[in-house]
């Protein structure tokens, strides 16, 4: 065999374990992108490939992911649907602000004021700590006093934030922001740096999501 073809093989051999490593490094791993959750959560939308992102409007990183994960949602181009859970771990701020969540989606008034919430937390300063403060802010924002406070005390709202809750507690969530896809994995992965990491991660269960749907056909 003479040197050309022997340099020519090592190369071939060199570039096919590169290939190998680099598919092995690829490759996703419970536990270490993802935790099962078991028994999975309901979805409320079957036939989609339903991506739960548990938050709360007081946590700044939930902030600074909300646009990045509108747009995201958005490129699926109704590919998959986004459910918002805010959490309240038991928090009287956190659960007040997942009254303030459920309230807006209640009166109609979410998609208008959703991000405006974020803004004047953490980009305002503003103190809304209790259902006076919250009033006054969203009666600023052009909203009924009576209707907000109508629904803000509601069976229905107190009872979602109690049911959400439940679901944060039923996904061992253990901090804000966090995604769960299809009710089945949580994406935990350990060297996430950015929004872009999480979302690129994300994506990749997805794609072996539906895997396991088409699958199960």
């Amino acid at each position: 065999m003479n040197q050309h073809m022997i340099r020519w093989l090592a190369a071939v051999s060199f570039t096919l374990l590169g290939f190998v490593s680099g598919a092995h490094a690829q490759s996703l791993s419970a536990n270490r992108d993802y935790v099962v959750i078991e028994p999975a959560l309901l979805t409320d939308t079957p036939s989609k490939v339903e991506i739960i992102e548990f938050f709360s409007y007081a946590c700044p990183h939930c902030s600074d992911l909300d646009p990045a994960i509108k747009d995201w949602v958005a490129k699926h181009k109704g590919d998959i649907v986004l459910r918002r859970i805010p959490v309240g771990f038991n928090n009287p701020f956190y659960q007040l602000m997942a009254k303030l969540f459920y309230t807006l989606e209640a009166i109609g008034q979410l998609e208008k004021l959703d991000a405006a919430v974020f803004n004047a937390l953490h980009v305002k300063g503003l103190r809304l700590i209790d259902e006076k403060s919250i009033l006054q802010w969203v009666t600023a924002q052009g909203v009924d006093a009576k209707t907000f406070s109508d629904a803000f005390n509601s069976f229905g709202v107190v009872s979602k934030t109690k049911r959400a809750d439940q679901l944060a507690q039923s996904a061992r969530i253990q901090g804000v922001p966090a995604i769960v896809v299809d009710g089945r994995y949580l994406v935990t992965g350990k060297d996430i740096k950015g929004h872009a990491d999480l979302l690129s991660l994300t994506d990749r269960i997805i794609d072996m999501r539906r895997k396991e749907r088409t699958a199960k056909k």
